[in-house]
C-alpha cells in the first residue's frame, strides 16, 4: 500500500477514534484497535499504538470537560488501574491472538451492562460502594481484563463510575482524567517489548488529538442518555468484528 494512503488511514482511524474517546469518555481503544487490526497491523501491535496514543488524546478530552472531573474518586482509580495495567501488560505477550479478541468481546459485552448498571441491578446500585479500598481493587481488577484487550480501562471506567453513584458527565471527566496515566503505564511496557510501530503509532496519535478536541465539545452539548445509547452500539459492534476477525 502507498505509503501517503496508509498515512490517511491511519490518520482517520485516530480521527474517529479520538471523537469517540471525547464523546463518551473511553480510552479510544474499543474503536482504534478493530481499525488498526482491520488495516493489517498484528493485533498486539494496535494494542500497543493504541495504549501510546491514549494518555494526549485523553488529555485533550480531559482538559475540556474538567470542571466535572471528580478527582477524589480519580486518584483512587488511578492507582489500582496503574497497578492492574502494568500486571496485565506483561501478561499479553504469552497470550494466543483468538484468547485475546474472545478477552476483547466479553469486557465489551461487560461495558454495556455497567453503562446501565442502575437500571439492571438497582438494589445493589443503592448500596455504599464508594470506599477507597472498593475504587482500587476494582480499578485493579478492570485494567487487568482491558490491559489484556489493548485498553487502558477507559471503556469500563464511565460503567464503573456510573457504579458507584457519578452521573454520566462526571463519569466521563473522571475516566478521561484516569485514562491519561493508566494507559501510559501500559504503553511503557508495550513500547519495551518492541510492540510499537511507529509511523503508524503517530498518525493515529494527530488524528486522535484532533478527534478527541472535537468528540469532547460536541458530548458537552449532547444529553446523557444519547451518549449512553451511543456507546452501548459502538462498543458491541466493533467488539464483534474483532472476534469474527480473529476467528477467520
Amino acid at each position: 500500500m502507498d505509503s501517503v494512503l496508509q498515512m490517511i488511514i491511519y490518520f482517520l482511524i485516530g480521527l474517529f477514534a479520538g471523537f469517540m474517546s471525547g464523546m463518551f469518555g473511553v480510552g479510544g481503544g474499543s474503536v482504534r484497535i478493530p481499525l488498526l487490526y482491520a488495516a493489517g497491523l498484528p493485533l498486539i501491535c494496535a494494542f500497543g499504538i493504541n495504549l501510546l496514543t491514549i494518555p494526549l488524546s485523553s488529555l485533550i478530552g480531559a482538559i475540556s470537560h474538567r470542571q466535572n472531573i471528580n478527582f477524589k474518586v480519580a486518584r483512587f482509580v488511578i492507582i489500582g488501574g496503574i497497578l492492574g495495567t502494568v500486571t496485565g501488560a506483561f501478561l499479553t505477550e504469552s497470550i494466543p491472538t483468538l484468547v485475546l479478541a474472545v478477552i476483547f468481546f466479553i469486557v465489551s459485552v461487560i461495558t454495556v451492562f455497567g453503562i446501565y448498571f442502575d437500571r439492571i441491578f438497582p438494589k445493589i446500585y443503592r448500596k455504599d460502594n464508594t470506599g477507597a479500598r472498593f475504587i482500587i481493587s476494582t480499578a485493579f481488577f478492570l485494567n487487568l481484563l482491558t490491559i489484556m484487550r489493548g485498553g487502558s480501562g477507559g471503556s469500563l471506567f464511565p460503567p464503573f463510575l456510573r457504579m458507584i453513584k457519578l452521573d454520566m458527565r462526571n463519569a466521563i471527566a473522571t475516566s478521561l482524567f484516569a485514562t491519561i496515566f493508566t494507559s501510559f503505564a501500559g504503553a511503557i511496557v508495550f513500547w519495551y517489548r518492541g510492540n510499537m510501530i511507529w509511523f503508524p503509532a503517530l498518525c493515529v496519535l494527530t488524528g486522535s488529538i484532533v478527534g478527541a478536541r472535537i468528540g469532547s465539545l460536541i458530548s458537552l452539548k449532547t444529553k446523557p442518555e444519547w451518549i449512553e445509547i451511543g456507546l452501548s452500539i459502538f462498543v458491541i459492534i466493533l467488539s464483534l468484528f474483532v472476534l469474527f476477525k480473529a476467528l477467520r
